[in-house]
C-alpha cells in the first residue's frame, strides 16, 4: 500500500496487488479524509479477499452497481420509459396516448409503487395495484396499466436492473369476472336520434353536448376531438386538418365539415374563441368527460365516445358506400402505402358528400323520418 501524491497536491491511498498473474491497482480514497488507520483496515480486507481468490476491484464495482440499482425507484425507470416513448423514439406516442399514460401513472401507479425501490417490487404489489383499479370499475384502464407495467419492467430487465420481469402475464382480478368490455359499444343507428335528443335536454355543459354531436357527425376519435385547437380548422373551406402528432397512426388527417358541424363549431367558438375548443377552466376535457355524460344519459355499457366510429362504419357500409371512403374517413391505416396516398388525395370530395348525407340522415332521423339504405351502385 502507498500514498500517491499528485502534482495538484492531492494524496490518494492505493494498493498494488497481483491476481492471476496480472498486476492491479485498488483505490482506498483520499488522505486525510481516509486516515492511515482506515486505509490499513481496507488493505487487510482486500488482502483477505485476494487470499480467497476474489478480485477486490471487481467486488467494488459490483457493490457500486448494486448500490446504484438499489437507489432506483419505480418512478425513476417509469419516467425514463415515458421519456423514451414521448421524446427519444423515432415514432413517438400520439399526444392523446402520452396524456393517457401520464394520467394513470400519476393517478394509480405512482401512489402505489412510485417511491418503492425497483428491486423491492413484487408481483403481489402489482396484483394489488390492478385489483384496486378494478374494484372501482376501471377495467379497461387496468388492462392498459398491466401492459405498461410489463413494458416498464421489461426495459429494466433488459438493462440488467432487475433479475426478472414480475409484471409479465398479469391477469385481471376476480372483480372483472363476467365483465364484458364496452370499449367499442354502440347503439343501432335507429336509436341515434333519441340519444342525441336525450343529450340535448340533459343537465350537461353545452360544450359537452356539442362534443358528443360532433363525434356523431365526424367519427373522429374522442382524443382527437377533445384536444382540437382552432388553428387546425379552415372553416371557410369546411375542413379540419388534424396534425400527425395527434393522430393514432401518426399521419395528418383531413376531416370534411358538414353544414351541421359548422353550425356546432360556431356555437363552440362563441364560448371558447381561441386555443382548445373543448376546455373547461382553461384545460381540455378529461378523457372521461364525454363517457360520463353518455353514462348519465342512460347509455352506460351501450354507447361510448369511440363507439360513434363503429356506428358510422356499420351504417355507411350497410348503405353501400365505398368502403375506401369510409376507411379513409376513419383514418384507418391503408394496407397499401400508394393506395393510402391516393385515398387522401382523391377521396376528399367523395367523403364530403358522404358525410353531408350522413349528417342529413341524422337530422331526418331526429325529425322522425325513416332513413333507408341506398343502392351500392350509387355509392361506388
Amino acid at each position: 500500500m502507498f500514498l500517491l501524491v499528485n502534482p495538484t497536491g492531492s494524496k490518494l491511498w492505493r494498493l498494488k496487488y497481483r491476481l492471476d498473474g496480472k498486476e492491479k491497482l485498488l483505490a482506498f480514497g483520499a488522505y486525510p479524509e481516509v486516515t492511515l488507520a482506515q486505509a490499513r483496515l481496507k488493505r487487510e480486507r482486500a488482502r483477505k479477499q485476494i487470499s480467497e481468490g476474489k478480485d477486490p476491484s471487481e467486488l467494488k464495482k459490483q457493490q457500486r452497481q448494486q448500490s446504484k440499482v438499489e437507489a432506483l425507484t419505480f418512478r425513476v425507470i417509469a419516467e425514463r420509459w415515458y421519456r423514451g416513448n414521448t421524446e427519444l423514439a423515432e415514432k413517438t406516442w400520439a399526444i392523446g396516448t402520452a396524456k393517457k399514460v401520464r394520467l394513470y401513472l400519476e393517478k394509480d401507479i405512482y401512489p402505489a409503487i412510485g417511491k418503492k425501490p425497483l428491486v423491492d417490487i413484487t408481483r403481489i404489489d402489482l396484483i394489488n395495484l390492478n385489483e384496486n383499479m378494478e374494484k372501482r370499475g376501471a377495467f379497461e384502464p387496468a388492462a392498459k396499466v398491466r401492459r405498461w407495467l410489463a413494458a416498464i419492467l421489461g426495459e429494466a430487465f433488459d438493462r440488467g436492473e432487475v433479475s426478472q420481469n414480475v409484471a409479465l402475464n398479469l391477469k385481471p382480478s376476480i372483480h372483472s369476472s363476467g365483465v364484458i368490455s364496452t370499449h367499442h359499444s354502440f347503439i343501432p343507428f335507429t336509436e341515434l336520434g333519441r340519444l342525441l335528443d336525450t343529450i340535448q335536454t340533459a343537465n350537461t355543459h353545452t360544450l359537452v353536448k356539442s362534443a358528443i354531436n360532433l363525434l356523431a357527425l365526424t367519427a373522429v376519435r374522442p382524443s382527437e376531438l377533445r384536444l382540437a385547437e382552432w388553428p387546425e380548422f379552415d372553416l371557410d373551406n369546411r375542413l379540419w386538418h388534424i396534425p400527425a402528432e395527434r393522430m393514432k397512426m401518426r399521419k395528418g388527417h383531413t376531416v370534411p365539415l358538414t353544414d351541421q358541424a359548422l353550425e356546432l363549431l360556431k356555437q363552440v367558438k362563441a364560448i371558447n374563441p381561441d386555443g382548445y375548443l373543448f376546455k373547461l377552466s382553461h384545460k381540455p376535457f378529461s378523457e372521461n368527460t364525454i363517457q360520463q355524460a353518455l353514462n348519465r344519459a342512460g347509455y352506460k355499457g351501450r354507447q361510448t365516445g369511440h363507439g360513434f366510429r363503429h356506428l358510422l362504419s356499420t351504417e355507411l357500409n350497410e348503405r353501400g358506400y365505398n368502403s375506401d371512403w369510409i376507411e379513409t374517413q376513419l383514418a384507418h391505416r391503408s394496407e397499401n402505402k400508394i393506395r393510402g396516398v391516393y385515398n387522401h388525395a382523391e377521396y376528399l370530395e367523395q367523403r364530403a358528400k358522404m358525410m353531408q348525407e350522413w349528417a342529413n340522415s341524422i337530422d331526418a332521423l331526429r325529425a322522425g323520418a325513416k332513413v333507408v339504405a341506398f343502392g351500392k351502385e350509387a355509392r361506388a
